[in-house]
């Protein structure tokens, strides 16, 4: 069977480096990163006239959906070739709609593949520090209007996937632990 693995969570709770790792420890893994399609948005803010605010309503309005889209059907063409694929992207609308999850799993399994969800769980605090850290333009607005920003964000896990992946990540020691568990639980 194959797998689409969707590594999910607000920005800045480690998604990268956790995704990045368990395509490592997973092995002959396809990693797919939704940031590496921000060229093509900064290009969009740029031609529309529009200030680069990924938090805006324009945002929102003209390129988040499609950002997803675009890496999708990368990942469900990425299956026709090899087994398993690992996106790293946030997703934190679309894994609380179940009629998405369902579309989604309805679309794999003309792939013979299934879906995994691992669920990123950071402290707010910790977002804040690594979102400060990396020092991004990305994050600009947000660490600018970092209470507005981060009341918008559901940092709660979803509740209606039976089985979620939950990534503990706001110590070393949690991280550690829970890399060793989601493999195990991927390579199952």
């Amino acid at each position: 069977m194959k797998h689409l693995i969707l590594v999910t969570s607000p920005p800045a709770c480690g998604k990268t480096y956790i995704s990045k790792q368990l395509a490592k420890a997973l092995t002959n893994c396809v990693y797919l990163d939704k940031d590496t399609l921000i060229v093509l948005s900064k290009q969009i803010f740029k031609v529309a006239n529009q200030e680069y605010n990924r938090s805006s309503d324009f945002f929102q309005r003209e390129i988040r959906d499609y950002e997803y889209y675009a890496i999708l059907d990368i990942a469900m063409e990425a299956l026709d070739y090899n087994d398993t694929v690992l996106i790293n992207a946030p997703f934190t609308d679309e894994i609380r709609n179940e009629m998405w999850l369902n579309q989604l799993r309805a679309r794999l399994s003309k792939k013979d593949a299934d879906l995994k969800i691992v669920w990123v769980n950071t402290s707010k605090e910790v977002c804040h520090e690594r979102m400060i850290r990396r020092n991004s333009d990305r994050d600009t607005w947000k660490l600018k209007h970092w209470d507005e920003y981060i009341n918008s964000q559901n940092f709660e896990q979803p509740e209606h996937i039976d089985d979620l992946i939950v990534f503990q990540n706001s110590s070393d020691e949690e991280f550690a632990n829970s890399l060793k568990d989601a493999v195990k639980i991927l390579r199952g």
